[in-house]
């Protein structure tokens, strides 16, 4: 898959709610995450999409999600593309409610998505 490609069915695939569904069809098998901050307690970076995987099954057993927009991409060159998030919910542990807007920035190489950094 070339970039526009792997950027138009990622976007998709958060639209349609299948996102973990795309991890091994869009992800290098060594891909790495990162977040801005250590939300989870467990470091800011993630490799491995195994351990992505993880961290998509930890957020939504922790939130409600009433709410969410994913904008089209962002191309950067032939390696690079962003995309915005906006999310409403809840956290179910405490019942708090949240609004959240973030940036991610998705690194390509040889077809599959290599890198993934948010920005919040």
């Amino acid at each position: 898959m070339n970039l526009k490609e792997i950027a138009g069915e990622l976007v998709a695939g958060c639209r349609e709610n299948r996102a973990k569904e795309n991890l091994d069809k869009l992800y290098a098998a060594d891909a790495v995450s990162v977040e801005a901050a250590d939300a989870m307690g467990m470091g800011r970076e993630t490799h491995g999409r195994d351990a992505i995987r993880g961290k998509h099954e930890w957020w939504e057993g922790a939130h409600e999600v009433s709410g969410a927009s994913v904008s089209d991409p962002f191309p950067h060159g032939e390696d690079r593309f962003a995309v915005i998030f906006e999310v409403q919910g809840k956290v179910k542990e405490s019942g708090e409610s949240f609004d959240m807007r973030e940036v991610a920035v998705y690194h390509v190489a040889d077809g599959k998505i290599v890198r993934e950094e948010f920005f919040y």
